[in-house]
C-alpha cells in the first residue's frame, strides 16, 4: 500500500502496490485495471492532496476536482469494459484508491457510482435503467440517495415518516430527509416514503429545484468536513408516475440496496485504515526525537504492525466479499459482517496513527488528523456497529434481536 514514485498511469509495469502490501493485491488486478488504478492515484497525489487540508478546514467541497475526476472515467471505463462491466475486485480498489486519499472524496464519488447508481440498478425498471443508466454513469444525471430522516437513521425500516399520496398521474410527496451527501449538486433526489395507501415503502426521483423542495446545509460537523451533507425538507412536492421506481414496493427492496452498499462502505473503511497507516508511516520514518526516527522504537514499531495487521485483514475481507458477490451471492450478514469489522479495523487503526504522530496528530498538516476524524462518520453510516452486529446475530441463532 505505499506509494511510489514511479507508479504512473503510463508507467505501471513494476507495482501499483509495494513494499507495505503484505496482502499481495496485486496479483488481484490485471495490468488494465491497475493501470486505470494508477491514473486515478496520479491525479489524487497531484490535483487532490495539495488542497485537502485547507478545503477540509473550510469545510467545503473542493469543486474544482469534480469535473476532473468525472472525466477520469472511472465508474466504467473504456479499456475496462470491451467484454462486459468492469469487475467487482477493480470498483473494489477504486473505492480504496479514493479512501486512502480522503474520505470525503470517496464518499462524494461513491454517492453517485454506489448510491445512486444502486437505486437505479435495483429500484428502476427495464425501461427505466435504458433511459438512466447511461446517463448516471457519465455523470450526465447526477443523484443522491435519501433515506435518513431527522428522526429515524437505524430504525428506518419501521419507522420512514416521509410519506407518498397518490393523485392522478402522480404522486404527492412530504416529509424530511437528512444527511444526504451531494444533495446541493445533485440532478434528482433518490427519495424513500411510505405509500399513505397501503404504507408500503416506494421511491422517486425528484428534481432538486422542484416547488416544495428546499435543501440547507449541514453545519458544525466535525467529520467529513468536506462532504456537503443536506436537511431535505418536502412540502406537497409533486412527481410524476413515470419518475417512480418501479421496482421499489417494499422495504425489502430498499435492503437489497443497503446490502449492496454496506459493501462499498467496508471498502471506504480500509482505504482509510490504509492512508492513516500510511501517513503515520511517512512521519514516524521522517521525525526524529532523541536523536533517532521514531520508527525505530520498538513501541512504535509494534503500533505500525498493528496497523498493517489491521489493513491486511479488512483487505481480507472485502476482497472475499467482492468475490464472493461477483458469484451472485448476496446475503444481508456478509456484507454487515464486512461493513462492522473493517471499521472496528479503520477505528483502532487512526486511533493509533494519531497516537504514534503524537501532538501533531491533532493538526491537518501530517493527514493523520483528517482520517482520524472522518473515521466516525464512516464508523456509523450505511448501518451501526449494533445494527450490523444484530444483523449477524440473527443469522448465526435464526433469532431476531432488533426491538420492535
Amino acid at each position: 500500500m505505499g506509494t511510489s514514485s514511479t507508479t504512473t498511469a503510463a508507467g505501471v509495469g513494476a507495482r501499483l502496490y509495494e513494499a507495505a502490501d503484505w496482502y499481495d493485491a496485486e496479483c488481484l488486478l490485471t495490468q488494465d485495471e491497475r493501470r486505470v488504478l494508477a491514473r486515478l492515484r496520479e491525479f489524487l497525489d497531484r490535483e487532490a492532496k495539495p488542497l485537502l487540508a485547507e478545503y477540509w478546514e473550510r469545510g467545503e467541497f473542493p469543486e474544482q476536482l469534480a469535473r476532473p475526476l468525472i472525466d477520469l472515467d472511472l465508474m466504467e471505463p473504456a479499456e475496462l469494459t470491451k467484454d462486459g462491466p468492469a469487475r467487482g475486485i477493480y470498483q473494489g480498489f477504486r473505492i480504496f484508491e479514493l479512501a486512502r486519499t480522503d474520505a470525503s472524496l470517496a464518499t462524494w464519488y461513491t454517492a453517485q457510482a454506489g448510491l445512486f447508481r444502486t437505486a437505479i440498478r435495483v429500484g428502476a425498471s427495464a425501461e427505466q435503467q435504458r433511459e438512466w443508466m447511461p446517463r448516471v454513469i457519465d455523470f450526465s444525471l447526477k443523484g443522491v440517495f435519501s433515506l435518513t430522516e431527522p428522526e429515524h437513521g437505524s430504525d428506518i425500516a419501521g419507522g420512514l415518516s416521509t410519506t407518498a399520496r397518490r393523485e392522478g398521474d402522480g404522486w404527492i410527496l412530504d416529509g424530511a430527509k437528512r444527511w444526504i451527501g451531494g444533495a446541493a449538486t445533485a440532478d434528482v433526489l433518490a427519495v424513500f416514503a411510505r405509500d399513505a395507501a397501503d404504507g408500503q415503502v416506494k421511491a422517486f426521483l425528484v428534481d432538486r429545484e422542484a416547488d416544495g423542495v428546499t435543501l440547507e446545509k449541514i453545519h458544525g460537523k466535525t467529520a467529513l468536513r468536506m462532504m456537503q451533507n443536506a436537511h431535505i425538507t418536502l412540502e406537497g412536492v409533486r412527481v410524476h408516475e413515470s419518475m417512480r421506481l418501479h421496482n421499489v414496493d417494499s422495504f425489502r427492496d430498499v435492503a437489497a440496496m443497503l446490502r449492496a452498499m454496506r459493501s462499498d462502505v467496508a471498502w471506504i473503511a480500509t482505504g482509510i485504515a490504509a492512508g492513516a497507516f500510511e501517513a503515520a508511516l511517512a512521519y514516524v520514518n521522517e521525525r526524529r526525537q532523541f536523536g533517532r526516527t521514531l520508527g525505530s522504537f520498538q513501541l512504535v514499531q509494534e503500533k505500525l504492525a498493528r496497523m498493517l495487521g489491521n489493513v491486511t485483514a479488512s483487505l481480507s475481507l472485502v476482497v472475499r466479499l467482492t468475490e464472493q458477490q461477483a458469484k451472485g451471492i448476496y446475503r444481508d450478514q456478509d456484507s454487515a459482517l464486512a461493513k462492522m469489522q473493517t471499521s472496528l479495523f479503520m477505528r483502532d487503526t487512526v486511533a493509533l496513527a494519531r497516537e504514534v504522530v503524537g501532538g501533531n496528530g491533532i493538526t491537518l498538516a501530517a493527514d493523520v488528523a483528517r482520517f482520524h476524524a472522518d473515521a466516525e462518520a464512516v464508523y456509523s453510516y450505511e448501518g451501526t456497529h449494533e445494527i450490523n452486529a444484530l444483523i449477524i446475530g440473527r443469522a448465526l441463532t435464526g433469532e431476531s434481536a432488533f426491538t420492535r
